[in-house]
């Protein structure tokens, strides 16, 4: 009877691994508020950290060695009562196939970042009804991180996720919060959204699958194939950005990404890449400096 039972609890653990999606590692920082001893910034932390963790996100079994790194950084600098202010970072990241780098995906700053908070209040999420701007928020990146990572490994692979995230942005327009209307400007999570649902913007997702899965995930085997694959992706992006320049996405795939494409095309087999670093340069002209140290 009790190997019967350490079994069941053995099982119900295993499973409770495997419904957690995601690795994520919250701060909250309430430096510039002036009280960062206040205890609901503590508490503030652990429930988000708990909510992020702990929530099943999808209908998918992840190992614990397969759930997805990702941080989030909430920088509070304002604070009265209940009600918050600030910006919130997201970043995540992957590893690369056949080696222990890992490779990052998102690194995105959202400065319309409001929300109210008593402490202790539960947080609980529905993609179809409106709870609050924090778990909003909180969800719509979660989505959004599991939309970059899933297109990463499988062509469009994270249309679902976006999906869901689309949900989210519908029922938060009721509420009077910014981020989620198309008129609160060209870096809000509406625009972050429409983008990567967008056909116009497929060209965006599929470099991502050919930059991650024939590129990065490659170089292991054949290093000289990975960086040809990268410098694909790369002559991709310029087309879309051909059609559509400067856009959102292009600069969220720079701010994540202009290291480890400096370091990929600096070092290794040569490769003709005088076409990618013209397109760099045309596209994110803001990391000349790193382009500069490009050789070919």
């Amino acid at each position: 009877m009790r190997k019967t039972l350490l079994l069941i609890l053995m099982l119900g653990f295993n499973l409770s691994l495997a419904a957690q999606e995601l690795n994520c590692q919250v701060v909250v920082n309430s430096e510039q508020t002036g009280q960062a001893n206040n205890s609901v910034f503590k508490t503030l932390q652990n429930s988000l950290t708990e909510f992020v963790n702990q929530t099943r996100w999808t209908n998918r079994e992840f190992l614990p060695q397969e759930r997805i790194n990702c941080s989030i950084f909430i920088n509070i600098n304002s604070f009265d009562g209940n009600s918050f202010g600030g910006t919130i970072q997201i970043q995540s990241s992957r590893p690369v196939f056949g080696s222990t780098m890992v490779t990052p995906v998102l690194n995105f700053n959202d400065e319309q970042f409001a929300f109210e908070y008593t402490e202790y209040q539960p947080l609980e999420f529905s993609p179809n009804q409106f709870n609050s701007n924090l778990v909003s928020v909180i969800s719509f990146y979660v989505y959004t991180i599991l939309g970059l990572d899933a297109d990463t490994f499988s062509e469009q692979g994270g249309t679902s996720y976006y999906q869901t995230a689309n949900q989210i942005v519908g029922t938060a327009q009721q509420s009077s919060y910014s981020g989620w209307k198309g008129t609160d400007g060209n870096r809000s999570r509406y625009q972050l959204n429409a983008d990567l649902l967008s056909n116009t913007y497929s060209g965006y997702r599929n470099a991502l699958y050919t930059y991650h899965r024939q590129g990065l995930d490659v170089m292991h085997m054949s290093p000289e194939e990975g960086k040809e694959a990268i410098a694909a992706s790369i002559i991709d992006l310029q087309r879309m950005n051909s059609r559509r320049p400067n856009s959102l996405l292009l600069r969220t795939f720079f701010d994540a990404k202009a290291d480890e494409v400096e370091q990929v095309f600096s070092g290794g087999p040569s490769v003709n890449i005088r076409e990618v670093v013209d397109a760099l340069n045309t596209m994110a002209p803001n990391y000349n400096e790193k382009w500069g140290n490009i050789r070919y």
